[in-house]
């Protein structure tokens, strides 16, 4: 019972066209979960770092402003000159803080040098005013000797009663001081969000381990199952999210199941049928060697005992193709029909050829065959397996239509199908004695035949019509049996989509 060609070519083909092994669940969800994290941490750090530095600068700012105003405090005008009374401990706590190196300088209402370095940078014209605090005092960044310094500049008004004005006082800072700590709270920044990203990948791995747990317990199941057993899984072993996956093994299960059962019926019932006509070709076979041994001295008698024997063996040997043919048939159409592949097929086409190699069984038995088809009569189906339904329909015809009797196969479409446009309708329609209405239904089981066609065809199979029910319902198409024209012999009506 292989599959179809086509089948094996669809099964090829999306082997081959199979993504690649999607890899560990927990190892995806910890790269899902882990990635994006480490990065919130890292820009976490970053802004971490870029608010303290800010806080750092500010601080450092305030102390450098508190240096400049405590200088300026020093500065007066005597004797219509701007002087800074700067005293040597104040110089010297310049030249020793250790918070970093300190310069200063003091500059007249003329924009003289009055006191500290002359070559300290000047102010830059777009250095706003700072907004921090309410004193004019302004902020930047230099380079001076080749270090880079912050400098803070306050204009500072001086005046006497000969004059009046405003000075500038600068105290510049080296950087030292807050490179360290900035480095400082760098460094406590990454220790701090290394160990948060340690304990948060932690917990990660172990809720995922947790969450996943139910599916290890799933898998045990499958797993310690026996081969026999396709029993529903219970879906209170996994989480709500993966209860359709659950539910689908179980459809899956429950249709092997089904198919399961349906190779051993067919499996049964094919042993039932063929051991009959086995029996009776080993029983012929031992009335032949009998016939041997008993006729052996008279050759007259002796052909035409095996002469009848020969013509007996050799009925109960098509009886047996036959029958086996037609449990190939139907085995193939109930695993592997569902995966033919279907194409644009015309039943007169069909139904043509069909009639043609019947034909000489019409003419031997006297029957009119004939064909009604004026459409192409087009739908969408497996081409062999429409020709072996229409085939199993006039072979039944022939063979329950007595001598003189017809036989009619007819294809119409749209409105003329009775299932109005967009239907096409196939007609198998004999003058024999036709099937009994009570039996109409019970004819598509295989193996059960009909009483009228048990009299007139004792050695059936009573497989024609479970052939043609299966080949329609993989084709979609509704089969009913009637009476045919006056009341009398078999009418077999399929009803199939036309192709759009």
């Amino acid at each position: 019972m292989g599959l179809p060609a086509a089948l094996r070519a669809r099964a090829a083909t999306g082997a081959a066209a199979a993504p690649a092994a999607l890899g560990s669940l927990r190892g995806q969800l910890l790269r899902w979960l882990l990635g994006p994290l480490i990065v919130l941490v890292l820009l976490n750090a970053v802004s971490v770092y870029r608010n303290a530095l800010d806080a750092a600068d500010m601080a450092y700012d305030r102390s450098l402003l508190a240096s400049t105003r405590a200088l300026a405090e020093r500065v007066s005008v005597v004797n219509g000159k701007v002087v800074a009374d700067v005293p040597y401990v104040a110089l010297d706590s310049f030249e020793t803080d250790t918070l970093g190196r300190i310069y200063y300088k003091v500059t007249g209402i003329r924009g003289e040098t009055v006191s500290g370095y002359a070559d300290l940078p000047a102010v830059p014209a777009n250095v706003p005013r700072s907004q921090a605090y309410p004193a004019l005092v302004r902020f930047y960044h230099a380079s001076y000797h080749g270090q880079p310094i912050r400098i803070a500049a306050l204009l500072q008004p001086v005046y006497d009663d000969s004059m009046r004005g405003i000075a500038l006082i600068q105290v510049a800072e080296t950087l030292d001081a807050r490179r360290g700590l900035s480095n400082q709270i760098l460094f406590d920044t990454l220790l701090w969000q290394a160990g948060l990203l340690v304990a948060l990948a932690l917990l990660v791995w172990f809720a995922v381990r947790l969450v996943l747990r139910p599916l290890m317990r799933l898998k045990l199941a499958v797993e310690t199952r026996s081969l026999s057993d396709l029993s529903d899984v219970d879906p209170a072993l996994v989480h709500k999210e993966v209860r359709p996956l659950v539910a689908a093994m179980n459809g899956a299960m429950a249709r092997l199941q089904s198919l399961i059962a349906s190779q051993r019926r067919f499996i049964a019932d094919a042993s039932h049928q063929l051991r009959t006509p086995l029996t009776v070709l080993k029983t012929q076979a031992e009335l032949a060697l009998r016939e041997c041994e008993r006729e052996q001295h008279d050759p007259a008698r002796l052909r035409a005992a095996l002469g009848e024997i020969v013509r007996s063996i050799a009925a109960t040997t098509d009886s047996t193709v036959n029958l086996a043919n037609r449990l190939l048939t139907l085995a193939r159409i109930e695993h592997g029909g569902e995966g033919t592949a279907l194409a644009p097929v015309a039943l007169r086409d069909t139904l043509r050829q069909v009639a043609l190699e019947q034909a000489p069984a019409a003419v031997a038995r006297d029957i009119d065959l004939s064909l009604e088809a004026g459409l192409d009569g087009l739908v969408r189906g497996h081409a062999l397996l429409l020709h072996e339904l229409v085939a199993n329909l006039l072979d039944n015809a022939l063979r329950y239509t007595p001598p003189g009797g017809s036989v009619v196969l007819r294809v119409l479409a749209g409105a003329a199908a009775d299932g109005g446009p967009g239907r096409v309708l196939l007609e198998v329609e004999d003058s024999g004695h036709g099937i009994a209405a009570a039996e109409r239904e019970k004819v598509f089981a295989p193996f059960y035949r009909a009483a009228a066609t048990l009299e007139r065809n004792p050695g059936g199979a009573g497989l024609g019509l479970a052939i043609v029910a299966d080949i329609a319902a993989l084709h979609g198409a509704a089969i009913v049996l009637a009476d045919g024209a006056g009341g009398r012999g078999l009418r077999v009506r399929l009803l199939f989509s036309a192709l759009a």
